[in-house]
């Protein structure tokens, strides 16, 4: 398995990173994370370089796993290596994960091969070279573990599976939230057709406490994402061409009446990925087909709710089933139907372990197996260095992304723009506003006869600004102004900042028209003190997590007590 990753990732050693669809988004990530651990913040919730340098509240709805994994590498490798080995951990860990569960019913040399097959299906590929989806490649370690601990029977502990059920649960919520819908949604399909087919409820039993087990173990997380969605546009996440109904098999969207130069080219390249991804959905198919048919006669116990679940995710890539992902709490926010190839994938690479021979293999079959996977890895290699790798241009390759993130910041998310900011409005926020500094001083602006009350206006106080600190998620300044006005910091409004003057909470703190933070000051000196503060929801949060824990305790001390009596009978 070693050699067949090794070769899978020979095009990122070779050729260097791959600057996909998302590969700027995760870089970044990474870079503000390993940054707010060198200030001291463990679990950073602010993004500072986006909104070119105003920043944005981006890691309180993104899952932490894949970006401190990120900023762990970082750290300690030069940045230009960190995607690499990024690569190599998913991948590794996919492998590693698919040949366990896949052991449980096949056999080693068997399970071994269709973790080779997991890893190196077109699917896989065309997430790390194309999209450079760094977090669902992550995620892709998680889903084989979901189908092990949801169907597992047998000998093991009934409580010991469901706990790890649960882990794998949280594990999935805090790398990447469209696997983690796909994935509680396939166990719950696949746990109901096991009950149904052994005529026994154990298994949905089992899933019923330990999902939502798993997600109170996430909750540190995902109480404030769901909470403090209100506070952000996040249905910007499905707008034009990021919506289910853009993205059926073959589907291409056609142009809207009036479209400009820019939309038609956003069109185009949306057409050209679906193309790309409709003919991967049509090979896994196919091939899942194939697999399915030469294991039918294994009578193995997983083969009919796997079956199942292919055939309801080959359903749900036609147009007809738009009303299924409309109907369905949270699935149209996965976007695109064909993500549902990473369960796919997982499927067809289960089925083909199970359709290969039961007997063990001599070892001329072992070494024809090995090399036939080692050529599989390199045609692989090849398919992604020739249509999926993407070249970098000046501004995106590793060294020019972290010398933009050191100077003037990058341009911020839609779905994370505070409600009432256009960041599309003309004359708003842009890189070459920098030239201002992080704080001006403008003058009072007067209210007007409809009774408005007052707010920033446009002529600015020629006030003495010395910034003291200005970190992450702590911004110290020091104003000395000769007349009253507004302290405009560049920093974008948000409810989770506490802001004092001069140790006391100002009155009448509001934003100017592109977000950013404006406070009221006296004549004279004034000392702004701007914290980001732990909010009610995430407090509820970290209890509800820290109850979760104490609950899992628990239960592996009983599951432990359990075993005990078992063994000595043994």
């Amino acid at each position: 398995m070693l050699a067949v990753v090794g070769i899978t990732v020979l095009p990122l050693a070779w050729r260097g990173s791959s600057c996909g669809q998302d590969f700027d988004f995760h870089l970044q990530n990474w870079l503000e994370d390993a940054r707010s651990w060198r200030q001291g913040v463990v679990n950073p919730h602010w993004a500072a370089s986006a909104n070119f340098l105003a920043g944005e509240p981006r890691f309180v709805f993104y899952p932490p796993l894949s970006r401190f994994l990120g900023a762990a590498l970082g750290c300690v490798l030069p940045w230009s290596w960190t995607p690499l080995a990024f690569a190599l951990v998913a991948l590794l860990g996919a492998a590693w994960s698919f040949r366990a569960m896949a052991r449980e019913w096949v056999g080693d040399d068997n399970a071994a091969v269709a973790a080779c097959l997991y890893v190196v299906n077109p699917y896989m590929m065309f997430v790390l070279y194309e999209r450079g989806a760094l977090a669902e490649l992550l995620a892709a370690i998680w889903v084989p573990l979901l189908v092990l601990y949801g169907l597992r029977l047998g000998n093991a502990s009934e409580i010991a599976s469901g706990v790890r059920l649960a882990l794998v649960i949280a594990a999935l919520w805090l790398t990447n939230a469209p696997a983690a819908v796909m994935s509680c949604y396939l166990l719950a399909l696949i746990v109901a057709v096991a009950g149904l087919q052994a005529r026994s409820w154990r298994l949905v039993g089992r899933a019923a406490w330990a999902v939502p087990l798993g997600l109170a173990l996430a909750g540190f997380w995902l109480v404030p994402a769901i909470y403090e969605q209100r506070w952000v546009q996040i249905d910007q996440a499905i707008g034009p061409l990021m919506r289910v109904e853009d993205s059926f098999l073959f589907g291409y969207p056609r142009p809207p009446a009036g479209a400009n130069s820019d939309d038609l080219f956003d069109l185009n390249y949306h057409n050209h990925v679906l193309q790309t991804a409709s003919w991967i959905v049509v090979a896994l198919l196919l091939a899942s087909a194939v697999a399915a048919w030469r294991a039918r006669r294994r009578k193995s116990a997983v083969w009919v709710p796997l079956v199942i679940a292919g055939a309801g995710i080959a359903a749900l890539q036609f147009r007809w089933s738009d009303f299924l992902w409309q109907a369905v709490p949270k699935l149209a926010f996965l976007q695109f139907p064909w993500r549902w190839m990473l369960v796919l994938g997982m499927i067809f690479a289960f089925l083909a372990g199970l359709a290969l021979p039961a007997e063990i293999p001599t070892r001329r079959t072992v070494a024809v197996r090995a090399l036939v996977l080692l050529a599989l890895a390199g045609s692989m290699a090849g398919l992604a260095a020739a249509r999926f790798w993407q070249p970098c241009d000046e501004d995106d390759n590793v060294a020019a992304q972290v010398q933009t993130f050191q100077q003037e910041g990058f341009p911020g998310t839609d779905e994370y723009t505070l409600q009432g900011v256009d960041l599309d409005a003309e004359g708003g926020i842009s890189g070459q506003d920098g030239a201002t500094g992080p704080a001006t001083v403008m003058s009072r602006m007067e209210a007007n006869s409809g009774g408005a009350g007052t707010g920033p206006g446009k002529r600015q106080i020629a006030a003495h600004v010395q910034v003291d600190r200005w970190q992450t998620e702590h911004m110290t300044v020091d104003v000395t102004s000769p007349e009253p006005g507004f302290a405009v910091l560049r920093l974008m409004d948000y409810p989770a900042w506490r802001v004092t003057r001069n140790g006391s909470v100002p009155v009448g703190v509001r934003r100017n028209e592109d977000g950013w933070m404006a406070i009221p000051v006296e004549a004279g000196e004034n000392r702004i003190d701007v914290r980001w503060r732990t909010t009610g929801d995430t407090w509820a949060g970290i209890g509800l997590s820290l109850g979760a824990v104490a609950i899992t305790l628990a239960l592996i001390w009983a599951a432990g007590r359990k075993l005990q009596p078992d063994l000595a009978r043994t």
